[in-house]
Protein backbone atom coordinates (compact mmCIF):
# COMPACT_ATOMS: atom_id res chain seq x y z
CA UNK A 1 0.00 0.00 0.00
CA UNK A 2 1.44 3.55 -1.32
CA UNK A 3 0.97 6.06 1.05
CA UNK A 4 2.87 9.00 2.02
CA UNK A 5 2.25 11.99 4.81
CA UNK A 6 3.21 15.96 5.46
CA UNK A 7 2.35 18.74 7.74
CA UNK A 8 0.62 20.96 5.92
CA UNK A 9 -2.61 23.46 6.35
CA UNK A 10 -3.44 22.06 10.19
CA UNK A 11 -3.75 18.88 9.13
CA UNK A 12 -1.39 16.14 8.72
CA UNK A 13 -2.42 15.40 5.19
CA UNK A 14 -2.06 11.75 4.69
CA UNK A 15 -2.02 11.13 0.58
CA UNK A 16 -3.46 7.68 -0.97
CA UNK A 17 -1.12 6.66 -3.81
CA UNK A 18 -2.93 3.84 -4.75
CA UNK A 19 -5.93 3.48 -7.12
CA UNK A 20 -8.21 1.23 -4.80
CA UNK A 21 -8.68 0.47 -1.10
CA UNK A 22 -10.43 -2.94 -1.29
CA UNK A 23 -10.09 -6.47 0.69
CA UNK A 24 -6.76 -7.21 -0.91
CA UNK A 25 -5.29 -3.70 0.94
CA UNK A 26 -7.14 -3.14 3.75
CA UNK A 27 -5.40 -4.77 6.39
CA UNK A 28 -2.30 -3.21 4.95
CA UNK A 29 -4.03 0.15 5.09
CA UNK A 30 -4.89 0.01 8.85
CA UNK A 31 -1.85 -1.22 9.94
CA UNK A 32 0.12 2.29 7.68
CA UNK A 33 -2.55 4.65 8.97
CA UNK A 34 -2.20 3.45 12.40
CA UNK A 35 1.88 3.48 12.26
CA UNK A 36 1.51 7.21 10.54
CA UNK A 37 -1.19 8.56 13.35
CA UNK A 38 0.51 7.19 15.92
CA UNK A 39 1.87 10.72 17.30
CA UNK A 40 0.34 13.25 14.59
CA UNK A 41 -2.01 16.14 14.91
CA UNK A 42 -5.92 16.10 15.97
CA UNK A 43 -6.54 17.09 12.59
CA UNK A 44 -6.03 14.16 10.20
CA UNK A 45 -6.70 14.56 6.05
CA UNK A 46 -6.75 11.51 4.34
CA UNK A 47 -6.40 12.80 0.67
CA UNK A 48 -8.10 10.24 -1.77
CA UNK A 49 -7.89 12.20 -4.63
CA UNK A 50 -5.98 8.91 -6.83
CA UNK A 51 -8.71 6.41 -5.35
CA UNK A 52 -11.25 5.70 -7.84
CA UNK A 53 -12.56 2.29 -6.50
CA UNK A 54 -13.23 1.52 -2.76
CA UNK A 55 -14.80 -1.62 -1.60
CA UNK A 56 -16.81 -2.92 1.33
CA UNK A 57 -13.48 -3.60 3.27
CA UNK A 58 -11.87 -0.40 2.15
CA UNK A 59 -14.73 1.60 3.53
CA UNK A 60 -14.42 -0.24 7.00
CA UNK A 61 -10.53 0.07 6.95
CA UNK A 62 -11.50 3.88 6.73
CA UNK A 63 -13.95 4.19 9.51
CA UNK A 64 -11.66 1.90 11.55
CA UNK A 65 -8.60 3.98 11.47
CA UNK A 66 -10.75 6.84 12.24
CA UNK A 67 -11.60 5.00 15.16
CA UNK A 68 -7.94 3.97 16.02
CA UNK A 69 -7.62 8.09 16.10
CA UNK A 70 -9.60 8.13 19.73
CA UNK A 71 -11.58 11.16 21.55
CA UNK A 72 -10.79 14.07 20.68
CA UNK A 73 -9.28 13.71 16.95
CA UNK A 74 -10.65 13.82 13.31
CA UNK A 75 -10.17 12.10 10.57
CA UNK A 76 -11.42 14.13 7.57
CA UNK A 77 -11.81 12.73 4.00
CA UNK A 78 -10.64 14.81 0.95
CA UNK A 79 -10.63 14.40 -3.27
CA UNK A 80 -13.29 11.62 -3.29
CA UNK A 81 -14.02 10.73 -7.01
CA UNK A 82 -17.02 10.37 -8.08
CA UNK A 83 -17.11 6.49 -7.59
CA UNK A 84 -15.75 6.36 -4.11
CA UNK A 85 -18.15 9.83 -3.24
CA UNK A 86 -21.07 7.24 -4.36
CA UNK A 87 -20.20 4.55 -1.85
CA UNK A 88 -20.35 7.05 1.07
CA UNK A 89 -23.56 8.39 0.30
CA UNK A 90 -25.21 4.97 -0.18
CA UNK A 91 -23.77 3.92 2.87
CA UNK A 92 -24.42 6.79 4.61
CA UNK A 93 -20.27 7.87 5.91
CA UNK A 94 -20.83 11.01 4.54
CA UNK A 95 -22.76 11.81 7.84
CA UNK A 96 -19.95 10.01 9.77
CA UNK A 97 -16.95 11.80 8.22
CA UNK A 98 -16.33 15.90 7.35
CA UNK A 99 -15.38 15.21 3.66
CA UNK A 100 -14.08 18.43 1.83
CA UNK A 101 -13.78 18.78 -1.98
CA UNK A 102 -10.50 18.58 -2.25
CA UNK A 103 -7.40 19.44 0.40
CA UNK A 104 -7.07 22.75 -0.82
CA UNK A 105 -11.07 23.67 0.41
CA UNK A 106 -9.77 21.49 3.50
CA UNK A 107 -6.52 23.81 4.55
CA UNK A 108 -9.03 27.09 3.72
CA UNK A 109 -12.06 26.06 6.00
CA UNK A 110 -9.42 24.93 8.46
CA UNK A 111 -7.62 28.44 8.45
CA UNK A 112 -11.26 29.92 8.52
CA UNK A 113 -11.75 28.00 11.71
CA UNK A 114 -8.86 29.46 13.55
Amino acid sequence: MQMSSADQGGFQVIMINESRIDAAVAIAFKDQMRQMTEDSRDEVLLDLSAVSFIDSSGLGAIVAAMKQLGKGRRLHLAGLMPNVDKVFRLTRMDTVFTIHGSVEEAYTLNADRA
